[in-house]
């Protein structure tokens, strides 16, 4: 099955490269604000709103103008994908996934797309319009065989660091099918407890250098504005979060391809993670642990490689109610973590008795399905119960 997918490489230009893509970042960030401020203006004072056709004329004359003939010196593709991506922003917003777009900000990460005609593939080096010479990219895995680049994005973040997203139309066979399936239930303590008994326990990234962190960014806040010693500073305590999330993204995706490739079905629950963070004192562990991202990750792999992803209602009640005889408590406080069933007396450990209930109640509503659930197939918000609503205010 043909699947567009992207490579993520590590990438370490010239000096005289590190200029024109600096040159192209600043220009697409210039362009993105200033689309976005003649978007939101034209709204709010003509009651009009302009389309990414309106944008890209409105551009084309700004480049003539006297004091904007710098925006000529990077390539014109980026600029224009740069009108793209807020076209998009601005669809994400209407269709309630995303908040209203914000400026860009010089000081984080910054990225610029090329499309196919604005690059050079060749000889499996990359030389992007504007450049004389290819990119030095590390390979860490080989491309598709045949494989032709149809976009690349470079991006610099705020260490400093450069890496290029290589797109390419990959051929991903879909893995043996097997009969097994798993019911996972993320926490805190344990990040998921599987309903085999198997328990993964939290890495807890940013708890384990929070204290170094503080002290950097201490430091930080302590040296003068615009000085030397404040960028320095700056980049350390940038060094820092890239390696909590450099670590924290290659455990995910280890635990999520070995569920996925172990495993034909798959059981979730659709935690309301947007909602969970506002809490008054698990904020900041539940940012840490990285539940949406791990849902994410196997709702695309589930689609390449032929599994089902079930997700169960947020509402189900898989940490009170018993595995084995189907008791409901009225109340489990969250640090009672293990309990008895007063209806058959069975001893539950709570992460792994609501594994066993999700699963139990993913392969309940699949099964119902039947075969008009193709392999690949998210199903989400399944096994949802009815609760009392309080009247809104």
């Amino acid at each position: 099955m043909k699947q567009k997918r992207a490579y993520k490489y590590r990438v370490y230009p010239t000096p005289g490269q590190q200029h024109i893509l600096a040159c192209t970042f600043g220009c697409c960030r210039f362009v993105y604000n200033w689309a976005l401020r003649q978007k939101t203006d034209s709204y709010y004072n003509e009651h009009r709103r302009l389309s990414y056709k309106d944008l890209s004329e409105r551009l084309t004359e700004l480049k003539k103008q006297e004091d904007s003939r710098w925006l000529s010196e990077a390539s014109s593709v980026p600029l224009q994908q740069a009108l793209r991506h807020l076209d998009k922003a601005f669809l994400n917003f209407f269709e309630g996934r995303a908040k209203y777009p914000t400026f860009h900000k010089k000081r984080n990460r910054q990225s610029a797309t090329y499309a196919a005609n604005a690059f050079i593939w060749r000889d499996g080096g990359i030389t992007l319009a504007k450049m004389s010479e290819p990119l030095d990219i590390r390979w860490s895995r080989p491309l598709p065989k045949d494989a032709t680049p149809s976009s690349v994005t470079i991006t610099k973040d705020c260490a400093n660091r450069y890496f290029i997203s290589i797109l390419v139309e990959d051929d991903i066979d879909p893995l043996p099918a097997k009969k097994q399936a798993i019911g996972a239930d993320l926490g805190l303590k344990s990040f998921v407890a599987l309903s085999t008994g198997e328990v993964v326990g939290s890495p807890r990234f940013f708890h384990k250098d929070e204290k170094r962190l503080a002290i950097a960014q201490r430091r930080h806040a302590k040296k003068k504005k615009g000085s030397k010693n404040r960028d320095k500073a700056r980049l350390k305590v940038a060094r820092m979060h890239a390696r909590i999330a450099d670590r924290r993204r290659d455990f995910l995706q280890k635990l999520s391809t070995r569920l996925i490739r172990e495993n034909q079905v798959v059981c979730v629950e659709s935690l309301a993670v947007k909602n969970m963070v506002k809490h008054p004192t698990l904020s900041k562990a539940i940012s840490d642990v990285g539940w949406s991202e791990f849902v994410s990750q196997l709702e695309y792999k589930a689609d390449w490689y032929g599994r089902n992803l079930v997700k169960i209602d947020k509402w189900y009640p898989s940490s009170k109610r018993c595995f084995a005889c189907g008791h409901i408590l009225t109340s489990l406080p969250l640090d009672v973590r293990q309990w008895d069933c007063p209806g058959c007396g069975v001893h539950h450990d709570r992460d792994i008795n609501a594994a066993k209930n999700i699963v139990t109640v993913g392969l309940t509503v699949l099964n119902a399905c039947g075969e008009s659930v193709r392999p690949g197939r998210v199903l989400a918000r399944l096994g949802k119960t009815p609760r009392s609503r309080k009247p809104s205010r």
